[in-house]
């Protein structure tokens, strides 16, 4: 295995700042993780603070309550002892929870928060925990329903499981029913080439859908069986009992609302004072909190000194809302904008692992931590990998492609013309251009002569012209057609090459899922991955295999 660094679509411009220009974003971000500083400080804040974060004993044993029905590793049991204990600190990131789990990247992003959680407790000497925020209060059905997978015909095949288009209840909330699960594992098994860990891959999946009711809990269940015995624990952010240990937070960001709002409008104006889009949107009157109201996740705004949805179905005096959340805690749930106070006011979050986007995004943050009286923590770029398997790397290397030449689908075309090109002895394009030039020098005279002799000729004869021309063009078409079939195993290679690593012109870690890797490696490939030495920066890597 040989493991290069090399570009793949830019990161973003805030995110790429925030990587290798930290001075120039500053001001959005309260510590850069390349200074050894940066560290012992946010840990040096973490102990000032503990009374600000909820009771870290009943988080624990909420935490060990989960973990226990879906992650019931001894390493995770081990980890939440530590948890228990003050002073340890949590390197936390998270992800929806998508079917078989999502694209690579959810992967990658678990294996970053393990990696960073144990080269910080090596850095300062202290506990520290990786835990994974499974995003189950998120709505949105179609951004998790399902997986792209290459089939052996070379088709980006999704599975998917589906809902109707109102379904808007959190995902944790979505039931999903057995014959769903049944299905989606037989398409699974039929699109999944046979190995020596299909049957074994397939049970187990089988196994956690049948003790799921819902994606995240069989989400869940698939990351711990991969990634408890190296102590990462999980939380449903969407967790009922969590819920009300966060009620006190939800208070909080109800009475500062207005403080909260004009923070998120004054970060905002910070970025484009320097330049940068948002990545997120800042609303109007945003209350930033969505409420749960006869099975619709419905987003909060503030209306005439009380909060309402856009529609009006719902309508709270502040006062009624405050007594809504003691009764129903579990009926509210955070945005964009609050999940991250959210997550630092019930974590000792040293670090807080994300992608490019959102590392731009919480750029609007900054501020509103403030509010609450917390701090924005460390952010740490996720790992970002392209793999490239022993097969492809060889069709690579037989067609003279690099990185440079795949990664740009452009020019991964204009290579496949030029290798084609070459195969054609006979010139195709040139010969029946000359073809058609020579029969133009000699019909067009002959044409003008016939207008000589009546004027109609003309039409008719360069209506006959341009239809010679056409069955020319007609017979080069087959010809190249013919051309392509006797290469056909070559351009088949092209194609692999670009539908393996650019699958629908995105990079491969958005797209595939890692139930192809695991069937193709087992599951030591976890291990492989957790191997590849720990990159602060996320700059993206191949792993030529």
């Amino acid at each position: 295995m040989n493991i290069v660094e090399d570009l793949l679509a830019p990161a973003g411009p805030l995110a790429e700042a925030y990587a290798h220009r930290f001075g120039a974003v500053a001001a959005l971000y309260e510590y850069d993780p390349a200074l050894d500083e940066s560290w012992h400080r946010r840990l040096k804040w973490l102990d000032e603070t503990e009374h600000r974060r909820i009771n870290r004993t009943a988080l624990v044993s909420r935490l060990r309550e989960y973990n226990r029905l879906h992650n019931p590793d001894a390493a995770v049991e081990q980890a939440l002892s530590r948890l228990a204990q003050p002073g340890t600190a949590v390197i936390a990131g998270g992800q929806q929870s998508g079917l078989f789990t999502g694209p690579l990247l959810v992967i990658y992003k678990a294996i970053t928060i393990i990696k960073a959680a144990k080269t910080a407790a090596a850095k300062l000497n202290r506990p520290v925990v990786p835990v994974f925020w499974i995003a189950g209060e998120d709505h949105d059905w179609d951004e998790v329903n399902h997986s792209y997978f290459l089939s052996p015909d070379l088709q980006v095949k999704r599975i998917r499981i589906l809902r109707d288009a109102d379904n808007r209840l959190p995902v944790s909330f979505s039931q999903v029913q057995r014959e769903e699960w049944e299905q989606a594992a037989d398409e699974l098994e039929q699109l999944l080439p046979g190995s020596e860990f299909k049957s074994g891959l397939m049970e187990l999946f089988r196994r956690s859908a049948a003790e799921s009711a819902s994606l995240s809990e069989c989400f869940a269940k698939l990351m711990g069986a991969w990634f408890g015995k190296f102590g990462l624990v999980l939380l449903d952010s969407a967790d009922r009992e969590l819920r009300k240990l966060e009620t006190p937070v939800f208070e909080a960001i109800i009475r500062q609302n207005d403080e909260l709002e004009s923070a998120y409008f004054e970060s905002l104006r910070d970025l484009a004072g320097l330049g940068y889009e948002p990545q997120a949107e800042v609303s109007e009157s945003g209350a930033n909190l969505f409420y749960i109201h006869e099975q619709e996740r419905l987003l909060l705004f503030k209306r005439e000194g009380g909060f309402a949805d856009r529609k009006g179905k719902v309508s709270f005096t502040r006062d009624e809302l405050l007594a809504e959340l003691r009764e129903h805690p579990e009926r509210f749930s955070n945005n964009v904008l609050t999940r991250p106070l959210m997550q630092d006011s019930i974590l000792p979050v040293l670090g807080a692992v994300l992608g490019p986007g959102e590392i731009s995004y919480w750029a609007l943050t900054r501020k509103a931590f403030g509010k609450l009286g917390l701090q924005m923590p460390l952010l740490l770029a996720r790992e970002s990998f392209t793999v490239v398997e022993g097969t492809l790397q060889k069709h690579m290397e037989k067609y003279g492609l690099s990185w440079n030449d795949v990664k740009d689908l452009e020019v991964l075309r204009q290579k496949r013309e030029a290798w084609l090109a070459n195969q054609d002895a006979l010139h195709i394009d040139a010969r029946f251009d000359e073809i058609k030039s020579a029969f133009g020098e000699m019909y067009d005279p002959l044409i003008e002569q016939l207008a000589a002799i009546q004027n109609g000729l003309l039409k008719l004869g360069t209506a006959n012209r341009d239809k010679i021309y056409d069955q020319i063009d007609y017979l080069r078409g087959k010809a190249k057609d013919a051309l392509e079939k006797s290469n056909e195993a070559g351009l088949r290679h092209f194609e692999r090459i670009e539908l393996s690593l650019i699958p629908l012109r995105k990079p491969q870690e958005r797209v595939y899922n890692i139930f192809y890797y695991m069937n193709r490696f087992g599951a030591e490939w976890i291990d492989v991955l957790m191997d590849i030495p720990y990159d602060i920066t996320g700059t993206h890597r191949i792993i030529y295999l």
